[in-house]
């Protein structure tokens, strides 16, 4: 009979709310409360409890999706927690190699509200294995988490690095073939400390990352890049700004500006201190300063010996090279 009335409640036709009641707050509220107890509905009829859990049972995926935490977004997050308390129950399973633990499969920002405002986390526990796992954590951040292009490659990698199949890849992400292929390309060709600098790169799609990909193909332009990100001029920008001058600076082959080599001192001082030289070198520049009573006389002896000395400086050099 219970399964009956639920199965009621999921089947009966919902009359969509008008434009105008759709764009006020308190509409939306009410639509999106409708469809979480309707998805909560759908659980219960599939024989899934929603159970509360004390966070602190609970570990992270044993693969993870995302470069960076968006904190605007999460802080969104946790204050309507903190208001309205956790509607969305996350789903977890048992901790395949803790017992009486539990893994997230997904909802480990609701995790981390529950753990930061001292409350239990409502999940759905499931027994499931590594495969479904996958598919439902891809799949249900893929729908919810608005995970960038680099982030989803990246997920793609490490998939692929874990001996997972294609089909399980594509399934977790709900991507072709052809568009996998592009993913898992620019992921394995961008180094990874570039990737690392430019972060999720919201907003960044899948042309302009293809476009890095092409450039650093070659080994001195992904070389090049390396530098850009390291440099002041790269990290003084905002990260939405980060991905267009990587991107210029490449194209250009204009390697980010080095600073300038610290000079090299060598001082020097004759046993009775008549005579001291302070020797200063920097890059392709030398200079000799004496100073002291005798730094005159001494000065003009090595300006006339100047040939000599240099002659000796070459053959000094030539038995270098020679092994002699």
């Amino acid at each position: 009979m219970r399964k009956n009335l639920l199965a009621n409640i999921l089947d009966a036709p919902v009359s969509a709310p008008s434009p105008d009641v759709a764009h006020r707050g308190a509409a939306r509220s009410m639509t999106r409360s409708i469809e979480e107890m309707a998805e909560n509905t759908r659980r219960m009829s599939d024989g899934e409890a929603i159970v509360a859990l004390d966070p602190a049972l609970v570990d992270a995926s044993f693969v993870s999706d995302r470069i960076d935490e968006d904190d605007e977004d999460y802080a969104r997050l946790r204050d309507a927690i903190a208001e309205h308390g956790q509607s969305t129950p996350i789903l977890v399973r048992p901790h395949p190699e803790r017992p009486g633990r539990f893994m997230i499969v997904y909802g480990h920002r609701r995790v981390r509200v529950a753990r930061e405002l001292g409350r239990e986390v409502r999940a759905v526990v499931k027994s499931i294995e590594d495969i479904a796992h996958i598919v439902a954590q891809g799949q249900e951040n893929a729908a919810r988490a608005n995970l960038s292009f680099i982030e989803k490659a990246l997920f793609a990698k490490k998939l692929s690095g874990m001996g997972q199949s294609k089909a399980t890849i594509k399934a977790a992400l709900t991507v072709d073939d052809t568009l996998l292929s592009r993913m898992l390309s620019v992921a394995e060709t961008v180094p990874g400390p570039v990737i690392d600098a430019l972060g999720a790169a919201r907003g960044i799609g899948r042309d302009r990352w293809e476009e890095l990909k092409k450039l650093v193909s070659h080994p001195a332009k992904a070389e090049l890049a390396r530098e850009v990100v390291q440099s002041a001029e790269f990290l003084d920008k905002d990260a939405p700004e980060r991905f267009g001058h990587l991107l210029a600076a490449v194209k250009a082959g204009r390697k980010a500006p080095r600073r300038p080599a610290e000079p090299q001192t060598v001082t020097w001082a004759a046993p009775d201190r008549t005579v001291e030289a302070t020797c200063r070198r920097s890059g392709k520049s030398f200079s000799l300063s004496l100073t002291a009573p005798e730094a005159g006389p001494f000065g003009e002896y090595i300006a006339a010996q100047l040939e000599q000395l240099y002659g000796a400086f070459r053959e000094a050099k030539a038995r270098d090279r020679s092994g002699e």
